[in-house]
């Protein structure tokens, strides 16, 4: 499964050695690729360079992990106006534009009331629910292995 980080992930992820990075290592070890654009990439360096300066190359090495796109031209359709403000919309646009299967993101605000839903091939997960599905996931690979 290809899954979409969005920048608030990534700067978690970066931020600690906490559930949010575990989560994106756990991915990686079921053979699923995590993808990031340039524009999601940029948005978690500059909050990151703001707030915490000293985590640069924690992010840095991060990112070696995670298979960079170049951000897709925009992507302005009525269905994206209508479900997200637009600094938001690029994000679920390149999702979507790159073929990912999933996109993971901790903004409930914007988000929130698209988790569990599927636009356009891609399925919109909490930090959380994409977690329980690793899980369970991993649990399968673990069974078939005895």
């Amino acid at each position: 499964m290809r899954i979409f980080l969005d920048a608030n992930i990534l700067f978690s992820a970066a931020k600690s050695v906490g559930a949010i990075r575990r989560l994106v290592e756990e991915i990686q070890v079921c053979g699923h690729e995590c993808v990031a654009d340039e524009y999601v990439i940029a948005e978690a360096r500059r909050n990151l360079e703001q707030k915490f300066p000293s985590i640069l190359p924690d992010f840095e090495n991060l990112l070696h992990g995670i298979s960079r796109l170049s951000s897709p031209p925009s992507l302005s359709t009525p269905s994206l106006a209508m479900l997200l403000p637009e600094k938001d919309r690029p994000v679920l646009a390149s999702a979507i534009q790159h073929r990912c299967q999933a996109l993971v993101t901790g903004d409930k605000t914007h988000f929130g009331r698209l988790y569990g839903q599927t636009i356009a091939g891609v399925s919109i997960y909490s930090p959380q629910s994409l977690a329980k599905l690793i899980g369970e996931i991993l649990a399968i690979q673990d069974g078939e292995k005895k």
